[in-house]
C-alpha cells in the first residue's frame, strides 16, 4: 500500500491522522497562556529573547494570561465553535517557556487544563534547559492521567545559526532533555525553522537527519517569519537576506519530509505569523493557498511509492 493511501488523504503522517486514530475523531488545539516568562528574557540568560520571537513569546493567538485556565478554554472553544462541531480538545501551552516556574504553580495550571472534561490531552512548549528533575516528575505524573507531549524549540543543529538566533542552550542540553523525556515515556515534538539566515538547504536537511536519528515522536516544520516586533526585523531592515519563495519553501519542505522516518508525526508544515505583525514573506499570509501548494507539491512532484509506512 502506498503512503498516500496509508495516511488517508495526505502523503505523510499528519497530526490530524494521528489524533483521529488515537481518539476516534478530530481533535482541535486550544492555545492557552500560563503567564510565564523565559530565562532568555528575565535576565537569567539574557533580556532580549530569541531573535525571531515576538513580544507575545510566540503565543500571539492565546487569551490573556490574567484569565483563569478554565476561562481561557471556554474562550478558545467559542472562537472555533462556528467552524466545527468538535467535541475533543488538546490543551496547548504555547507562549514563552511553560516549565519555567514554581512547580506548585505549574501543577495547578496543568491540572486545571487536563481535568476539563473536553480536554483529552496536554501539549507543553518549553526549552530543553528548563526541565529540572522536579518538573520531570510532575510531567511524568501528568502523563499518567491524560496523554501529554513536550514541544522543544531546537530550530537548528548548527552552532553558528544557534548563536545568531540567541537560543542560549547547547545541543548537548537538548539531547539530555530528549533522553530524559523519552525515559519517562513522554513523546517529544521538536520545532525546526527552515530558512534561517545563512543556512543552506543542505544544512537544513542535516538538522532533519539528526532528528531522524534521535528518534523523536513528532516535528513542527516552520517557515521563517519576520515579525515587526522582533529583533530579527530590525536586523533584516539593516541587513536584508534572501527569504524563501513559496516554491522554494515547498521544495525544501518536501525534501525534509522525505528524510524523516514514516512514523514521525508531522504536526506542522509551516507557521502562522500574525498578519498585523508579518513583515515578510508576505506570501505566507495566505495560509490556505500555501497549504494547498504544499500538498500539491508533495503529491505531484515527489514519489511516495514503495515506502515501508508504519502507522
Amino acid at each position: 500500500m502506498d503512503g498516500q493511501m496509508k495516511w488517508g488523504d495526505k502523503p505523510y503522517h499528519s497530526l490530524d491522522y494521528y489524533m483521529k486514530k488515537r481518539f476516534g475523531e478530530k481533535v482541535y488545539r486550544l492555545s492557552l497562556n500560563a503567564g510565564l516568562t523565559c530565562p532568555n528574557r528575565d535576565g537569567t540568560l539574557g533580556r532580549l529573547g530569541c531573535i525571531f520571537c515576538s513580544q507575545g513569546g510566540s503565543g500571539d493567538f492565546a487569551s490573556p494570561s490574567t484569565e483563569p485556565i478554565a476561562s481561557q478554554i471556554a474562550t478558545a472553544k467559542a472562537l472555533i465553535s462556528p467552524k466545527t462541531n468538535c467535541r475533543k480538545y488538546l490543551a496547548y501551552f504555547q507562549a514563552y517557556t511553560n516549565t519555567y516556574g514554581p512547580v506548585p504553580y505549574l501543577r495547578r495550571i496543568f491540572m486545571d487544563a487536563i481535568q476539563h472534561p473536553d480536554v483529552v490531552g496536554l501539549s507543553i512548549a518549553t526549552r530543553p534547559d528548563c526541565l529540572p528533575n522536579e518538573v520531570l516528575s510532575l510531567l511524568a505524573e501528568l502523563n499518567t492521567q491524560k496523554p501529554l507531549w513536550l514541544e522543544l524549540g531546537l530550530q537548528t543543529i548548527h552552532p553558528q545559526t544557534h548563536a545568531f538566533i540567541r537560543s542560549g542552550f547547547s545541543l548537548s542540553c537538548f539531547e539530555t532533555a530528549v533522553a530524559n523525556l523519552k525515559s519517562l515515556g513522554i513523546p517529544v515534538i521538536v520545532h525546526v525553522i527552515l530558512g534561517l539566515w545563512g543556512e543552506t538547504p543542505q544544512q537544513m536537511l542535516e538538522t532533519i537527519d539528526y532528528l531522524a536519528y534521535l528518534g523523536i515522536h513528532g516535528i513542527k516544520l516552520h517557515l521563517l517569519h519576520i515579525l515587526t516586533d522582533t529583533d530579527l526585523y530590525a536586523y533584516y531592515q539593516k541587513h536584508p537576506f534572501p527569504l524563501f519563495t513559496m516554491e522554494e519553501y515547498c521544495d525544501i519542505l518536501c525534501r525534509c519530509i522525505e528524510h524523516l522516518p514514516p512514523d514521525v508525526v508531522i504536526h506542522r508544515l509551516t507557521g502562522d505569523g500574525p498578519k498585523k505583525l508579518l513583515a515578510a514573506p508576505l506570501w505566507s499570509a495566505d495560509k490556505k493557498r500555501v497549504l494547498n501548494t504544499i500538498h500539491k507539491t508533495l503529491k505531484e512532484q515527489h514519489s511516495w511509492q514503495g515506502k515501508s509506512w508504519q502507522a
